[in-house]
């Protein structure tokens, strides 16, 4: 039977009583819809409460609430038990949660954190090296992970992600990875071999499909935009400075946004997302989906990125060009207009100069 989560923005004066009384209830009658209620999470700070549940179909979910005590969910989503326990630790009530006294003031809320090193191209001379390092790399960041009380998602050998409830813990852990790894890469002379790391936090489930969709983005796009740094959420920034009283930009290997910063690395990471391989896709088209001058939208580029709007549009574009040679090889002439260059020669120039090596010679370099 499929496994659904639903969302309720629960009204102020609505308590963590009122919810576990709500779940005895439809724990009461959900046999009667074909449903099984597995569990729920409650935040009373945030007002939202989110119920996991076995059942036929998203209707019989409503019907259910709507009987047993009549507070419909905002939002349903279809989702997977393994990945709902890898990002909120249980999927079903803690035992022995059999009665209206006991309750649950769990938050589905958490920090999600993305450490990823750049997709890389080696002679065989280093490789082996390389693949030992980024072994390593991995092993002891899930074992950090693990130290820092958080859970991992899911990884490969370029990328690990990890989700936790505390912001404290979630930036200690990243820095400690942060710091091992460049430990571990002066083992080998590489110097093109970098980790990011982005953190930022939210709910489960918003207003899109997917089971921490929203979270998952923003945290690609900080893990992203600057390369070789810790990049941090305005609220991940906020929250720790409370819990820390101190500031995390003083960190120099954090960088932390201000809102306005992250709603600008939002817009311009939709934007480009959508449109990155158009060929005649233009810096005067981000400065109207952006409605700012081309020399705000210029200043804002380094100040975030540290690039220019056509490098950075460049680079985003080669890293898309390197995954496509990685996972399907293939006419470089063809990857060259799938990745929005105008010319096979431009695309091999550009990729020669920030790869040292040419797209059809690549093959062989991977790791």
């Amino acid at each position: 039977m499929p496994l659904y989560m639903d969302r309720h923005n629960i009204p102020q004066d609505i308590t963590a009583e009122h919810v576990a009384q709500m779940h005895q209830e439809d724990l009461k009658i959900e046999h009667l819809y074909g449903c099984k209620g597995m569990t729920y999470w409650c935040d009373e700070a945030r007002k939202t409460a989110f119920c996991l549940i076995e059942a036929p179909n998203e209707d019989a979910i409503r019907e259910m609430h709507q009987n047993a005590h009549g507070d419909v969910p905002h939002k349903i989503i279809e989702v997977n038990a393994g990945i709902v326990e890898s990002f909120l630790g249980r999927i079903e009530d803690p035992a022995p949660l059999k009665s209206e006294e006991q309750l649950i003031k769990d938050s589905a809320f958490r920090i999600v954190m993305i450490a990823q090193t750049n997709q890389i191209l080696c002679t065989d001379e280093v490789k082996s090296k390389l693949r030992r390092v980024l072994h390593k790399n991995l092993d002891l960041t899930k074992e950090t992970i693990k130290n820092y009380n958080g859970n991992v998602v899911n990884y490969d050998l370029y990328k690990c992600m990890a989700s936790f409830t505390s912001v404290t813990q979630a930036v200690l852990c990243a820095i400690t990875i942060h710091s091992n790894f460049k430990n571990l890469s002066k083992k080998v002379d590489y110097p093109l071999l970098e980790l990011n790391i982005g953190l930022s936090t939210g709910d489960p489930v918003t207003n899109t499909p997917d089971f921490f969709e929203d979270t998952i983005k923003m945290t690609q796009w900080l893990c992203e935009v600057i390369d070789g740094q810790i990049v941090v959420s305005p609220e991940v920034r906020y929250s720790y400075d409370k819990e820390n009283k101190n500031d995390l930009n003083e960190n120099k290997s954090v960088i932390a946004l201000n809102p306005s910063e992250e709603k600008f690395l939002e817009n311009l990471m939709q934007f480009t997302e959508k449109l990155w391989n158009q060929t005649n896709l233009k810096v005067e088209d981000f400065c109207a989906h952006l409605c700012c001058s081309k020399a705000k939208f210029y200043r804002n580029m380094i100040a975030l990125t540290g690039k220019s709007p056509n490098t950075f549009l460049k680079d985003y574009r080669l890293k898309r060009a390197l995954k496509m040679l990685s996972v399907q090889g293939g006419n470089v002439s063809q990857v060259a207009f799938d990745s929005g260059f105008n010319t096979p020669s431009y695309f091999s120039k550009c990729f020669q100069e920030a790869y040292g090596m040419s797209p059809s010679a690549c093959a062989k370099f991977f790791i």
